[in-house]
């Protein structure tokens, strides 16, 4: 049976939430957070996502930009500056909404929030670009395939696995804090599903938006990207640098990029 265009789609958005919703299951399992666990999961995700904005967002978006004959010489323009446009969208969200970080420095507007919410805030900040990231490749995907690409939504899905991938251990950052914070498993099994429902409805609405106005793709395609690495710098790499295990961040930042890596070659 040969999946349809729509049906890979829906699989893609499918898998990322269900890698969230499977992490916060952990909360079931460990009686509690593990530093060591933290910091290698953490360094894992930063190099997903930067392996991810590379080969999966900024290559297409150069050569969307190049095919498309509107840039001429400055097909790197979209690229360029999406990025840019991306890193500012996150840090406005970063500056406006109230979270805290691994290490316990909060950010946001003032806030009378518990900690348990400042923390599930923060790992929704980090969902946004993911969603949009996946929306905006579908989308891409779905035009190559209509031009005759036999395989554009292979690369897709491919970007949807090392999403959910990197998931898994988000889902768990929010839930296993909680389970100690609430007094409750599934109250912070809940929580930590929770977290990951926007990165599903930011696909919808990255791919709607990049499915609407075909010359924006190459812009969103490099504006998920740089919103993914603000992600990485501003909040993952210090996270995970924070405890007394820098070391594993960094072979889970290797892993994480090899990992990805290889998916999109492998798939794309």
């Amino acid at each position: 049976m040969v999946m349809t265009g729509t049906g890979m789609t829906v699989l893609g958005m499918s898998i990322i939430f269900v890698g969230t919703a499977l992490g916060a299951l952990t909360a079931f399992i460990f009686k509690k957070d593990s530093p060591k666990a933290n910091t290698l999961f953490l360094g894992f995700a930063a190099g997903i996502m930067v392996a991810a904005s590379i080969w999966s967002l900024l290559d297409p978006s150069l050569e969307q930009a190049e095919q498309s004959g509107i840039y001429g010489d400055f097909s790197w323009v979209p690229a360029a500056f999406g990025f840019i446009i991306g890193g500012l969208f996150l840090t406005f969200l970063d500056k406006v909404l109230p979270h805290i970080h691994t290490s316990g420095e909060e950010e946001g507007l003032q806030s009378n929030l518990a900690k348990p919410m400042k923390m599930f805030v923060a790992v929704t900040i980090h969902n946004i670009p993911e969603g949009l990231a996946v929306g905006v490749t579908y989308s891409v995907a779905a035009v190559s395939a209509a031009a005759g690409d036999a395989t554009a939504f292979a690369g897709a899905l491919g970007l949807s696995i090392g999403m959910a991938i990197q998931n898994f251990p988000e889902g768990a950052s929010v839930a296993l804090p909680m389970a100690s914070a609430l007094n409750s498993k599934w109250k912070a099994a809940l929580f930590g599903v929770a977290s990951g429902i926007v990165e599903p409805i930011a696909a919808v609405v990255g791919y709607f938006l990049a499915t609407g106005v075909s010359a924006l793709q190459p812009w969103m395609l490099a504006f998920a990207a740089g919103a993914m690495i603000f992600v990485v710098i501003e909040d993952l790499v210090p996270d995970a640098h924070f405890g007394e295990h820098p070391h594993l961040a960094t072979w889970g930042t290797l892993a994480g990029f090899v990992i990805m890596m290889t998916l999109d070659v492998a798939l794309g």
